[in-house]
C-alpha cells in the first residue's frame, strides 16, 4: 500500500489500525532528514503516540463492551478486548489458514497445493 504526502510517497508495508496521521509521520520524516532529532528519540515518539492511539480505542471499546462474568461472578474482559483491538484476517489468510488445517481425505495434495498457489496470488 502506497499513501501519498505532499507529493512524497510513503510506504505501508501492513495497513494497521494504529498507524500515526499522516501529517504526524511527515513531521517526523522532517525531523530526521533536517538532522533536528536522532531516530531513536522518533521511535519512542511514535511508539508513545501508537500506544496512546490504542490505548484511546480500548477505553472506548470498553465502554461499550458486553459485561462479561464467568461461574465465579469475576469479569473478564480481557479475551474480547485483544479480539476487538487486532486486525481480522483477510479473507485471503482465512483461506489459507483453513487449507493448513484441511482434512487430506478431501483432498489430495496437490489439490491443496493447487488451491494455496491460487490464492497466494491474490492481493489481500
Amino acid at each position: 500500500m502506497t499513501k501519498q504526502i505532499n507529493g512524497d510517497k510513503l510506504f505501508v508495508i501492513d495497513p494497521h489500525p494504529v498507524i500515526p496521521p499522516s501529517d504526524q509521520l511527515k513531521k517526523w520524516e522532517d525531523k530526521w532528514f533536517n538532522e533536528e532529532e536522532h531516530a531513536d528519540v522518533l521511535l519512542v515518539q511514535a511508539f508513545q503516540a501508537g500506544a496512546d492511539q490504542e490505548l484511546e480505542a480500548c477505553v472506548e471499546w470498553l465502554g461499550d463492551a458486553p459485561v462479561v462474568w464467568d461461574n465465579n461472578g469475576d469479569l473478564h474482559p480481557g479475551s474480547y478486548l485483544r479480539d476487538a483491538r487486532r486486525p481480522k484476517p483477510s479473507l485471503k489468510e482465512q483461506a489459507l489458514g483453513i487449507l493448513d488445517v484441511a482434512h487430506h481425505d478431501v483432498l489430495e495434495d496437490d489439490q491443496i497445493a493447487t488451491i494455496r498457489r491460487a490464492l497466494e496470488q491474490l492481493d489481500d
